[in-house]
């Protein structure tokens, strides 16, 4: 018999999925970004369910991304905002959530800075959670989208080779991507200065670059990072422009390499520093498309999570 539920109620990270969970994901992906570029682009799937999107942590493309693949799903939908919420009055995560609950809602979205609240709440409430980035651990539905944007470029994943370049060390989209990409059978390498590359990485199975054009030489894929400054108490690298310089990916680079290079880039983008416009723009991107299929995606797990309710 076909499979045709997650392995798990929750999707906290791509560590908790396995192989034909992120299938089923990309293959239900597939009808609803059939359904999203109809002229009516809505259907009653999720019309009884509720869900909350509580974001800790500003977002923008995320929040919108989930909000509409809520709306799509014809979902009644809650948006809080802890910047005008009781949490700056001392409540707690917990109470905060639970009094949402109260108000009988079937599924959490959230984004928190610190790592493992989604896990956390999983474990102390009685609803669907969806992790929409926890603090540098992971953000399982960026890792999904982009994976799904591959395979829409090249086929199947396994032995394709991706290189993440940038702010690895601060980034929960390359932790993702890595578990995600390995899982597909994908070879992997991350590209930056050192500074930026955690120790141990290794352990996880992928090697490490640390010359752009190498990378970029190597790679079928280049997912482009941005540099998290907010989330730099230290200061790793003298200059955004000496960054710019020995990391940064330009038209002049690419065009200098013997192979055509498909570019990523999760979003927001630091214009000049990790990438150029004319590149971010150029016929390699395939930015605006992961914007797109972050849609699609995220109704996939939506409404493969209520199922399980």
């Amino acid at each position: 018999m076909a499979k045709t539920q997650l392995s798990t109620k929750h999707v906290l990270g791509i560590k908790y999925l396995n192989k034909r969970d992120i299938q089923l994901i990309f293959d239900t992906a597939d009808n609803f970004k059939e359904v999203i570029n109809r002229p009516i682009k809505k259907v009653p799937s999720l019309r009884d369910v509720t869900i909350a999107n509580l974001f800790f942590e500003n977002s923008t493309r995320t929040k919108l991304s989930f909000e509409l693949a809520e709306k799509r799903l014809s979902a009644d939908v809650i948006n809080f905002s802890a910047s005008s919420s009781s949490v700056k009055k001392g409540e707690t995560l917990l109470d905060t959530v639970n009094n949402i609950l109260s108000m009988k809602v079937d599924m959490v979205v959230i984004r928190h800075p610190s790592p493992g609240a989604p896990a956390f709440l999983a474990n102390h409430i009685d609803a669907n959670i969806v992790n929409a980035g926890d603090g540098t651990h992971e953000h399982p539905t960026q890792a999904l989208l982009d994976a799904y944007s591959m395979r829409e470029e090249l086929g199947d994943l396994k032995g394709k080779k991706i290189v993440i370049c940038g702010d690895i060390l601060h980034s929960r989209v390359a932790l993702s991507n890595i578990f995600c990409l390995k899982k597909l059978g994908a070879k992997v390498k991350v590209c930056g200065p050192p500074t930026l590359i955690p120790k141990h990485i290794d352990s996880l199975g992928i090697d490490v670059e640390y010359d752009i054009r190498k990378a970029l030489e190597w790679c079928d894929v280049a997912n482009i990072l941005r540099i998290q400054l907010e989330r730099q108490e230290l200061k790793y690298f003298p200059s955004l422009r000496e960054y710019a310089k020995f990391f940064g990916v330009n038209r002049n680079l690419l065009d200098s390499l013997d192979t055509e290079t498909i570019i990523m880039h999760p979003g927001p983008i630091n214009r000049g520093v990790e990438i150029t416009s004319d590149v971010a723009d150029s016929d390699q991107s395939i930015i605006l498309q992961q914007v797109e299929n972050g849609v699609a995606i995220r109704m996939a797990i939506l409404y493969l999570l209520a199922n399980r309710r």
